[in-house]
């Protein structure tokens, strides 16, 4: 692959990007369904780590958690960063090698992933006595069920980007 077409791929993911978080920052949060705001920007992660493995998935994942915390204010700095790298590789493993790179694998990586985000987020609530186990568990239960809705979409976005960007060639 050619820088040329290395570039144009990651700027192409970047672009697909770009109106989900605008949907998710100006529309969405305005619009609390069951009380919770989705996380769409660990779904476009966890979609790019499935179609692309492991590797892109890190690296994708690693901008998306500096998009996340730049614009989000919650939580420790730089914390979502780390976070969605790890979930970028470890997606893309588990795409790559258990299961299919489709929907379905997307539909169950996107769960593990949301999970593993709120059981941090509780874990450091818990650690300052915010709030007791049963309320955050219960908001993030429907925060994973809100976001998954939106899986569908984020997928076939990020699906339509990857078959036309330029793919590396074996020889």
């Amino acid at each position: 692959m050619t820088t040329k077409d290395f570039t144009i791929k990651w700027l192409a993911y970047a672009l697909a990007l770009l109106p989900v978080w605008f949907i998710n920052a100006f529309l969405l949060s305005g619009l609390p369904f069951w009380g919770v705001i989705p996380m769409l920007l660990p779904l476009c992660a966890v979609a790019v780590a499935t179609l692309e493995g492991a590797t892109a998935g890190a690296g994708f994942g690693l901008a998306v958690g500096v998009l996340y915390d730049a614009v989000t204010l919650e939580g420790l700095p730089g914390a979502m960063t780390f976070l969605m790298a790890l979930l970028g590789l470890g997606t893309g493993l588990l795409a790559q090698y258990v299961l299919r790179q489709d929907l379905v694998g997307c539909l169950i990586c996107s769960a593990l992933a949301l999970a593993a985000i709120d059981v941090m987020r509780i874990g450091t609530r818990l650690l300052n006595g915010a709030a007791p186990l049963e309320a955050m568990a219960l908001v993030a239960g429907k925060e994973i069920l809100w976001s998954l809705c939106f899986v569908p979409f984020i997928y076939l976005l990020f699906r339509w980007v990857f078959r036309r960007v330029p793919k590396a060639t074996v020889l």
